[in-house]
C-alpha cells in the first residue's frame, strides 16, 4: 500500500471508529435505556481486547523497535497524557449521568441540568476522542492490520459514550434528532485528530518513531481500560459479567492477532 493510501485507509478506519458513537446514539433513541447487563458486559469485553492489544502488540512491537527503555518512557508519557486530559477534562458514562441528573426516576428529572448534561459530556468526549484518533492513525499508519484490531476496540468503546450523550438530552428535549446529532458531533473529533496525527507523522515514520507511537498509544489504551471501562462496567452491578466481557474481549483479540498473523 502507498504512503497515500494507507493515509486514507487510516483515516477511515478512524471516522467508523470515532462515529461508532452513532450506534449508541441509536441504541439510546431506540430503547428506554439498556440494560446493565449489556452495559457491564460491553464495557468488560472493550477493556479486555484493550488490555491485551496494548501489552501484547503495541507495547511488545515498541519494546523489539526502539529497545526497552525508551519503549518504557513512551507508554508511561502515553499514560500520564490522557490521565491529564481525564483529569482536565472528565466525562461519564450513562450509569453516571443517570445517577446524577435524576435519569432514573422520571419524577425527580431536571430538564434544564439533563441538557446541560448531555452537552458537556458530548464536550468531554469530543476532546477525548482527540487523542484516541491520533493512536489509532499512528497504529494504522504503523500496521494496517494492527490498525484494524485498534479501531473496532475504539468503535466498541464509543458505543457507551455515544449513549451517555444521546440519552440525556433526548430525555430534556424529547428530540431524538438533537441526541443523535449531539452524539455524532461528539465521534467527530476522532478523524479530525487522525488527519492531524496523520499529517505529523506521515513525512517521519521510521522505525523507532513507529515503535514509540505504538508504545505510548499502549499507555493511552491502558489507562482507557483501567480508569474507566471496568469501573463504569462494575458499577452496574454485575461484577461477572464484567469478568466475563474482559475475558471474552481478550479471547477475540487474542484470536484476531493471531489470524492477522
Amino acid at each position: 500500500m502507498t504512503n497515500g493510501g494507507t493515509f486514507a485507509f487510516a483515516l477511515l478506519l478512524t471516522t467508523l471508529a470515532g462515529l461508532s458513537t452513532i450506534i449508541g446514539a441509536l441504541i439510546a433513541i431506540s430503547v428506554k435505556r439498556p440494560g446493565p447487563a449489556f452495559l457491564a458486559t460491553a464495557m468488560g469485553f472493550t477493556a479486555g481486547v484493550m488490555l491485551l492489544v496494548s501489552f501484547v502488540e503495541l507495547l511488545a512491537t515498541g519494546i523489539d523497535g526502539a529497545g526497552f527503555q525508551p519503549a518504557m518512557i513512551a507508554f508511561f508519557l502515553g499514560f500520564i497524557a490522557i490521565y491529564l486530559i481525564d483529569t482536565a477534562v472528565p466525562h461519564h458514562y450513562i450509569s453516571e449521568d443517570a445517577r446524577d441528573t435524576g435519569l432514573g426516576n422520571p419524577s425527580t428529572l431536571d430538564v434544564s441540568k439533563l441538557k446541560r448534561t448531555g452537552m458537556l459530556v458530548a464536550m468531554g468526549i469530543a476532546i477525548h476522542n482527540f487523542p484516541e484518533g491520533m493512536a489509532t492513525m499512528g497504529a494504522a499508519l504503523a500496521d494496517p492490520s494492527l490498525g484494524i484490531a485498534i479501531a473496532v476496540a475504539i468503535a466498541i468503546h464509543n458505543i457507551p459514550e455515544g449513549i451517555a450523550v444521546a440519552v440525556p438530552i433526548h430525555a430534556a428535549t424529547g428530540s431524538k434528532k438533537k441526541a443523535f446529532w449531539w452524539s455524532t458531533l461528539s465521534g467527530v473529533s476522532e478523524p479530525v485528530g487522525a488527519g492531524i496525527a496523520g499529517l505529523l507523522l506521515l513525512p517521519f515514520l521510521t522505525g523507532p518513531i513507529i515503535a514509540i507511537t505504538l508504545a505510548a498509544v499502549a499507555g493511552l489504551m491502558v489507562f482507557i481500560a483501567l480508569d474507566e471501562l471496568l469501573p463504569a462496567s462494575r458499577e452496574h452491578g454485575h461484577h461477572h459479567l464484567s469478568i466475563i466481557g474482559m475475558l471474552t474481549g481478550m479471547m477475540v483479540m487474542a484470536t484476531s492477532l493471531y489470524l492477522l498473523q
